[in-house]
């Protein structure tokens, strides 16, 4: 089953963060979620083809959506094939990347979505 229906930028913000401690954003208050916004890479276009460069360095994610400002890649675990939906809301006039992971199933994720941000910010930096 997919949460991909509840995704997306809304009024210039990710969706919330589910109740569950599987999931990490920049742009939520929930201080043990919490992830830092990134820095624009030059224009919103270079922006989002470094993203799209570091996420093919990464691999085990496909893109399934993208527009100027946004992108949804879907991860997929080595073991057991779980989905992670990951997004990533490039907000030119504030000069930053909002980022947000988040499992589709379970309760705890054992680190892996700050796991995945932190190897992302290494890539992207």
């Amino acid at each position: 089953m997919s949460k991909a229906h509840t995704l997306g930028v809304t009024n210039g913000k990710l969706a919330d963060l589910p109740h569950s401690p599987n999931a990490v954003s920049s742009q939520t208050s929930q201080s043990a979620k919490q992830v830092e916004a990134l820095t624009l890479k030059g224009s919103a276009v270079e922006t989002k083809a470094a993203i799209i460069d570091c996420l093919a360095k990464m691999g085990g994610n496909e893109i399934v959506e993208q527009a100027d400002d946004y992108i949804r890649t879907v991860f997929t675990t080595r073991l057991f094939r779980f989905k992670d939906d990951v997004e990533f809301y490039i907000d030119a006039g504030e000069g930053q990347v909002h980022f947000r992971s988040a499992s589709r199933v379970g309760y705890s994720d054992m680190g892996a979505n700050r796991k995945r941000y932190q190897a992302f910010k290494e890539l992207y930096q």
